[in-house]
């Protein structure tokens, strides 16, 4: 983590950098545990457009000030359709066909894109070890994201199982929840766009608020009962993805987002399927084959050596130095 990060008053209490991962990967399990008595749309814009409003009412408490130019309007619409409307879309209609665990680690994956737009963007050091959890990375989501009997024909030379359906993917919920993980890592990037011309609290705020009504008014249009199965449980666990999943979670990520070293603050989130994987399987007794298992393991082991990238890189030229001639 860089120095801005030590400066920081919240880096003096380091469960500030872990709760937006608690929170998403225990959100993750509600959602789960609600998508059947609900529709996708209908709670993916839900879980925005309330969460916006109690953010925007924290800004207000704490006068912080509110966008005036058209370039932060601007930069907070691109903001709004690419981290709110996108990736909320494709999270809870791919969390209609996959389990809460598996969900989270597809999702976040996405400190791999985060690291590489990191460095093209703002020269952010991967090094060695970073490009190996790279590597790894990719490995472990195909693992994930692929049907099993793909890959155990792929091992086997059967090359004729693998079957190119591109909208059979698209169908897929791994594939739907690998589309939202590329959608929160370029909202991640673009935070720092943003807040070049805006608060990155406020930007919060009216990026959920803008970005949940389109997903509202699709609800509207192609949905049908989305409140009539949900009962007082179902309507408790919304309350918790949208208050502290949301609210909560985004708000303090993408402050400290707008702020910190992107690829190190990002990998951090190989906390969130920790998290949701544990709930999963307390709550919603979920369980993964041995190859998506094997997928997690790869992935999260992946986003570790991201983490841990510049201390790895720095022991082994240390140890080069130290070698004798």
């Amino acid at each position: 983590m860089d120095s801005t990060v030590k400066n920081s008053n919240v880096a003096d209490n380091p469960l500030i950098f872990i709760a937006p991962f608690f929170l998403w990967g225990t959100a993750m399990v509600a959602m789960k545990s609600v998508i059947e008595h609900t529709t996708p749309f209908f709670l993916a814009g839900l879980r925005l457009v309330p969460a916006g409003i109690l953010v925007l009412g924290f800004a207000i408490i704490f006068n912080r000030p509110q966008p005036k130019t058209f370039k932060a309007w601007f930069w907070i619409v691109i903001f709004a359709i690419v981290d709110a409307a996108l990736f909320q879309g494709f999270l809870a209609t791919g969390l209609v066909r996959t389990n809460a665990g598996l969900g989270s680690v597809i999702i976040d994956s996405q400190p791999l894109v985060v690291a590489l737009l990191s460095s093209w963007l703002f020269g952010e050091i991967i090094g060695l070890f970073g490009f190996l959890g790279l590597a790894i990375g990719i490995f472990g989501i195909t693992l994930i994201g692929f049907p099993d009997d793909w890959i155990y024909g792929i091992f086997q030379g059967d090359f004729s199982v693998v079957q190119f359906d591109l909208w059979g993917l698209l169908d897929n919920g791994e594939w739907l929840m690998l589309l939202a993980a590329l959608s929160m890592a370029f909202g991640t990037i673009l935070i720092r766009y943003v807040c070049k011309h805006c608060d990155p609290i406020v930007a919060t705020g009216w990026h959920m608020i803008l970005g949940g009504i389109p997903l509202l008014i699709i609800s509207a249009w192609q949905e049908s009962d989305q409140w009539v199965n949900l009962a007082v449980p179902d309507w408790l666990a919304i309350g918790y993805a949208t208050i502290l999943g949301s609210a909560i979670a985004y708000g303090i990520f993408f402050y400290l987002a707008s702020k910190n070293n992107l690829t190190s603050l990002s990998a951090l989130t190989f906390l969130t399927p920790v998290f949701a994987l544990l709930f999963g399987h307390l709550i919603l007794a979920e369980v993964l084959s041995s190859l998506q298992m094997a997928g997690v393991g790869l992935t999260l082991i992946s986003i570790y050596l991201i983490n841990m990238r510049e201390k790895l890189d720095f022991g082994t030229n240390q140890r080069e130095k130290t070698k004798p001639s």
